[in-house]
């Protein structure tokens, strides 16, 4: 169970972001857009949470990128290889509706997890234009396959290697100058989501943000994920992790996610060393 049956590097250049096909028939019969898992890559590692972008019949798929020390452990893995835990379906489903016309926002690794959204929501026959954001044409992810499923698509980059220079917030304003939406839904960096939902809140727009806090247990126990959401507590893992965007205290869960970057730096200083001193 849970044997790695496929990697594939999307990106080669770090921070690298990789796609795995995954042996889970179980979870695969259960999961649906928007949920997501928690795994262990072994017995002495953290449990990290990873939003399931396809499936089929007995597989599910999984892409990260390597920004943390189990991310690039789980990295390391090679096809045949299994993982020590794989726990889910977890989380809400996204609330997949026909709405109308839906615009789309995905940045960075979140084009990943906003594809089956789109996926499911063309599905429901909505119109969707989607807005794909990444620092270079080197990062941008599953453009073809997302082009497929939308009705418009816009590609920016932060250099203007792909599509045009600037950031998925700037075709945003211009698109909801010209046209009228029913749905906006976004994932990615925080900054860039509490940009769209500055931006939508000026229109009246009903704005879906899928939050990326730091998970634990998953299941509301740990606490770990909590955020302000309308001046209220609630959970990511157990609420979410789709959240009105408007009502989400970004600065907040933004302070939040930084807490363990100290500790993630000596894990993986302490990790280099011994690699190093095994000449692995």
């Amino acid at each position: 169970m849970a044997k790695i049956l496929k990697k594939e590097i999307l990106v080669h250049s770090p921070p690298r972001i990789i796609k795995m096909k995954i042996e889970a028939p179980f979870l695969a019969y259960k999961v649906k857009p928007g949920q997501f898992v928690i795994l262990m890559v072994s017995s002495y590692g953290e449990r990290i949470p990873l939003t399931v972008v396809d499936k089929d019949k007995k597989t599910i798929t999984l892409i990260f990128q390597e920004v943390g020390y189990t991310t690039k452990l789980l990295g390391r893995l090679k096809e045949g290889k299994s993982l020590y835990s794989l726990v889910g379906p977890l989380g809400n489903p996204a609330p997949i509706k026909k709405y109308g016309k839906v615009v789309a926002i995905g940045g960075g690794v979140g084009i990943g997890l906003i594809y089956p959204i789109i996926k499911a929501l063309k599905k429901e026959a909505n119109f969707v234009v989607s807005i794909l954001g990444a620092k270079s044409k080197d990062y941008l992810i599953l453009k073809k396959e997302i082009k497929k499923i939308s009705d418009q698509l816009f590609v920016t980059t932060d250099d203007g290697s792909e599509g045009e220079k600037g950031l998925v917030t700037d075709v945003l304003e211009r698109v909801l100058k010209k046209e009228k939406f029913d749905l906006a839904y976004c994932v990615g960096p925080l900054l860039m989501m509490k940009k769209v939902s500055q931006i939508t809140s000026l229109y009246n727009l009903r704005t879906i943000a899928s939050l990326n806090p730091i998970m634990i247990d998953g299941t509301g126990l740990c606490g770990s994920c909590r955020l302000l959401y309308n001046g209220e507590v609630r959970f990511a893992c157990c609420d979410g992790p789709d959240f009105d965007a408007h009502l989400v205290d970004f600065d907040d869960l933004i302070r939040r996610n930084t807490r363990f970057q100290e500790e993630e730096k000596l894990l993986y200083e302490k990790d280099s060393f011994r690699r190093k001193k095994k000449n692995i």
